[in-house]
Order: C-alpha cells, then structure tokens, then sequence
C-alpha cells in the first residue's frame, strides 16, 4: 500500500492528475483488478481519499494546480536600448501561488544599468503585460521600436519621460513619449 500511494504521489506531481488503476497496476506489478481493491482498502484506511476515479493523498492536496503558461521571449537590454524582436524561446509553468493571476512573459536581463535594483545580467525578469505604469515601476519600455528595462517617471512640467537606469554611473534616458509594454514584477535568479 505504501509503495501504491508512493506511485500515486509521484505521478501526480509529475502529470498533475492521478494514475489510472491500470497504470497503478502495471507500475507496481499487480493485476488492474488487485490494484482497485488496494484503492478502495487504502481510502477505508483514510490512507488516500479515493471516489472511483480520483485519487488524492496528503501531498496532492498540498499541490497548487494553478499555474500560468508563460513565454520566455528573449533578453531586454539593461543599458542603451536596442531593438528586439518577439521570440519566443519557450514556454515555463508559473505558480500562481508565486506570481499571481496575469498575463506575463519573461525577459533575459543584459546588461548592467538595473544591477542597483538587483537585476544582473542574464536575470530573468517576470513581467506583466500592461500598457500603464506607475511612477517608480520598472517597466519594458519601447522608444523608437527599441526596448529596455529601465525605472518609469514623468517629468510632467517638461512633458516628458524619464527612464532612469538603477547603476549611478548611467544616465537617464529622456523621451517625449514610449510605448510602456509591461512592468516588471518579479526577478528569477541564480544564487
């Protein structure tokens, strides 16, 4: 019984659903009908909970099923802007546990003009698609179809934007306007 329910745990993490009893059944070299006999020993036991289809132990229901298909799409330059196309490198599972509801995409960081808000070079930046921002959000700015990560302010007295680097040895980048495509909200990294 403690291998079966092993079995269950581990396929559940891994396709994200329970086990068939054939594949139960195969997996611990017993007969499909043995196998359903177990289950149904094993739920009276309060060891799985076990309705004739699914099949949920302590650790699966533990598990946050939620989760949020999103794009990594390439890298965004922490410096100079530079042009970048959409491409999409591929997809990963977002918790939404972790991140949240949202439509997101993921950026490579380059470069090293955020390194001060502690995004380094080759980070990976969770950003929300958006086309707002609020002052002080780090935000994926297109300026004349280049991009980069940089922190949003408006300098409303000189209709302008600021997109300030966090590292004190880059300057501001100082537009009339930008196409705001997302704002970052959380950074993956190495440690």
């Amino acid at each position: 019984m403690n291998e079966i329910k092993k079995y269950i745990e581990e396929y559940y993490l891994q396709y994200r659903q329970s086990p068939s009893t054939t594949k139960i059944a195969e997996a611990v070299g017993i007969a499909r009908g043995t196998a359903y006999k177990y289950l149904v020993e094993m739920s009276e036991r309060n060891m799985i909970e076990y309705d004739g289809q699914e099949i949920s132990t302590e650790v699966t229901r533990k598990y946050n099923k939620e989760q949020t298909q999103t794009p990594i799409v390439g890298s965004v330059p922490c410096g100079s802007p530079q042009y970048e196309e959409e491409n999409i490198e591929e997809y990963v599972s977002l918790p939404t546990a972790i991140f949240g509801k949202g439509d997101f995409f993921i950026l490579r960081a380059s470069g090293q003009s955020m390194i001060e808000a502690g995004i380094d070079d080759g980070d990976l930046v969770v950003v929300r698609k958006q086309v707002e921002a609020n002052e002080g959000d780090i935000v994926v700015a297109l300026v004349d179809n280049q991009n980069t990560l940089k922190r949003y302010y408006r300098d409303n007295a000189n209709k302008k934007i600021i997109l300030h680097p966090e590292n004190k040895t880059m300057k501001d980048i100082i537009v009339d306007d930008c196409y705001i495509q997302g704002v970052a909200c959380h950074i993956i990294k190495k440690i």
